[in-house]
């Protein structure tokens, strides 16, 4: 496990050096202007002097690889440098937010794996009701846009029941961060996130724990009369398992994709917001680090996938 953790790191190295240098190619080829973004509404009564005064100050006149390469000297020594677009440093922009992107993301990937694996379970005696009803509503959240489950949640849940709140992080009459408001803020948008990957698992252990039953070792465990929960849960559970195991590292590019679009609607106070600004506005230093994350979390799905998979099955071992 060491080795294969030290080969994936020592790997990932080249793989976030192109990612930002992509990043800064990208955004210099961008038709939005980080100065016009940068000055705001100041910028339409601006004087081309002044806003040649602050291109220069911004250093965006300087060729992209040029700026990439400062961006990346000084964030290799812990400076990301400032958000222009946000007015302060990126380090702390990325800090206030991405513990609630973790908190939404976790709790949902959470919800998606426990239920979508016991869903599968029950439904792997495929051809049943029950088979017959959870797939189809699988298929149904497969298809459907995210930021469509969470309009309808709101719909639903908020504005028709009033159950539970719209967005946000707070009650609109209290600016004090509670566990109880979390908590209950949290429910609509990790619910909304996690059903829009559950499908994925669910398929998954359903095709994986199907196929199980109806091997030689499980017909083996049956016709020594073990008990049908046994036989299941002892038997063909960790066999269907396996597959399911790489989704963890290849569902994780969705599951990012998936909280902006869920934070976004569901004005959760994650990396979301700046991620969006940083894109329209080029905001070069605050793009790159986020980019750098992102990947960074892709990159650390598929080492999990991988532990995951060679802890459960010993013939694949840690040579990959």
């Amino acid at each position: 496990m060491a080795r294969l953790a030290a080969r994936r790191v020592l790997a990932a190295g080249p793989v976030l050096l192109a990612v930002t240098f992509g990043v800064f190619a990208v955004a210099a080829a961008s038709p939005f202007d980080p100065v016009k973004a940068y000055a705001g509404t100041a910028g339409l009564t601006a004087s081309r002097d002044d806003l040649d005064q602050l291109r220069a100050n911004l250093g965006v006149e300087q060729p992209f690889v040029e700026r990439w390469w400062n961006w990346l000297t000084s964030a290799l020594t812990g400076d990301l440098g400032d958000s222009g677009v946000l007015r302060q440093p990126v380090a702390d922009v990325i800090a206030e937010r991405v513990g609630w992107s973790v908190l939404l993301a976790a709790t949902a990937f959470l919800l998606a794996v426990l239920l979508g694996t016991a869903l599968g379970v029950l439904a792997a005696r495929r051809g049943g009701r029950l088979d017959r009803c959870v797939s189809s509503a699988a298929y149904t959240l497969e298809a459907a846009p995210v930021f469509w489950l969470g309009l309808l949640a709101i719909w639903l849940f908020a504005l028709k029941l009033g159950v539970l709140p719209a967005g946000g992080l707070t009650d609109t009459a209290s600016d004090t961060v509670t566990f109880g408001q979390t908590l209950s803020h949290l429910v609509l948008p990790a619910a909304v996130l996690g059903l829009s990957q559950l499908p994925w698992f669910f398929l998954y252990v359903r095709q994986g724990v199907g196929d199980a039953l109806a091997q030689d070792p499980v017909r083996g465990a049956r016709a020594r009369g073990l008990a049908e929960r046994t036989v299941l849960t002892g038997h063909a559970l960790r066999s269907g398992m396996l597959p399911m195991l790489t989704l963890i590292g290849s569902r994780v590019p969705e599951l990012i994709t998936g909280a902006l679009l869920v934070e976004t609607v569901f004005s959760w106070p994650g990396i979301a917001a700046a991620t969006v600004q940083a894109a329209t506005s080029v905001d070069f230093p605050l793009l790159a680090a986020l980019t750098v994350l992102a990947t960074a979390a892709v990159l650390l799905g598929n080492l999990l996938s991988d532990l995951l998979y060679g802890l459960a099955d010993p013939r694949v071992g840690f040579d990959g």
